[in-house]
């Protein structure tokens, strides 16, 4: 349901010649973040399996760094993956953010404080962004981690199930990547490439998504989480020297080097859940 109602809608601006980045369309792509939720509890009454583990409770008592690191996690891998990639092309990094203030003078816009107004709307973003794109991340988070990771985890063991939740998360979202959200249009492999990148980010994305669902029995340090991903995605190309960059590579969250910061938690957070997923599954006699 979550796909058919997804890829219809999206296919439909496709359709209607829809612009990416349009009010429409970005009004639809929001709206399409609330359907892996209302799907989710569409699917618990028609199948009548209840309400008792919707993963909505917080279970905050003794889960608070859970919670802290969705909050704020994303911002620090983001900032993480965008000064190895500066380092690496240095040439690249401008603390100026030349091309953003050209692109506002541009448009008539006073530019004499955006250096500090800036500044202080990316760590007003970093802190509070996971909190204010809350309602939305959910709208995901209660299908993708509420509801589909822990179904998935009754069938299989939890690593399986985290590494098929995440793909086909990645595969939710290929209508809009096709439309050229996240990596663009006209790039040699489209929109292919930016299909499979995407399910590779997700996979990464999601193991430390599910990784805070799973230890707290909740999808809201999920969502904290996601939300603070959207939030905060946009920041590093703010630094950019002529304000183009490949966001297969950085320093984007998106690209390998620049996502780098998600990758290596990604990884310790799946040997984690296996961890813990071999220490509790019964052992069986040979």
């Amino acid at each position: 349901m979550t796909f058919v109602l997804t890829y219809g809608a999206v296919f439909g601006l496709m359709l209607a010649k829809i612009p990416y980045g349009s009010p429409l369309c970005l009004g639809v792509f929001s709206l399409c973040m609330l359907f892996p939720a209302l799907c989710s509890i569409l699917t618990r009454l028609i199948t009548r399996e209840g309400f008792s583990d919707l993963y909505l409770k917080p279970h905050f008592k003794g889960h608070w760094r859970y919670y802290l690191a969705g909050l704020l996690g994303p911002s620090i891998l983001i900032v993480i993956g965008a000064a190895v990639y500066f380092l690496l092309f240095p040439r690249q990094f401008d603390p100026n953010m030349t091309a953003l203030s050209q692109s506002l003078a541009a448009q008539g816009i006073d530019i004499g404080a955006l250096g500090s107004l800036m500044i202080v709307q990316l760590a007003f973003g970093a802190v509070a962004g996971g909190i204010i794109n809350l309602p939305f991340a959910l709208g995901e988070e209660l299908g993708w981690r509420g509801y589909l990771l822990p179904q998935l985890c009754k069938n299989m063991p939890a690593g399986k199930a985290v590494l098929l939740s995440g793909i086909i998360w990645g595969l939710w979202h290929a209508p809009m990547i096709a439309m050229g959200h996240n990596y663009g249009v006209g790039y040699p492999t489209a929109p292919w490439g930016g299909i499979l990148a995407m399910i590779v980010f997700c996979i990464v994305g999601g193991t430390f998504f599910s990784y805070l669902a799973l230890q707290t029995k909740s999808a809201l340090p999920a969502a904290l989480g996601h939300g603070a991903l959207n939030a905060f995605a946009a920041a590093p190309a703010y630094f950019v020297a002529g304000g183009v960059y490949n966001p297969f590579v950085g320093p984007a969250a998106t690209g390998i080097i620049g996502g780098v910061g998600f990758i290596v938690v990604a990884i310790w957070c799946f040997l984690q859940i296996r961890k813990k997923n071999a220490a509790t599954s019964p052992s069986v006699e040979q």
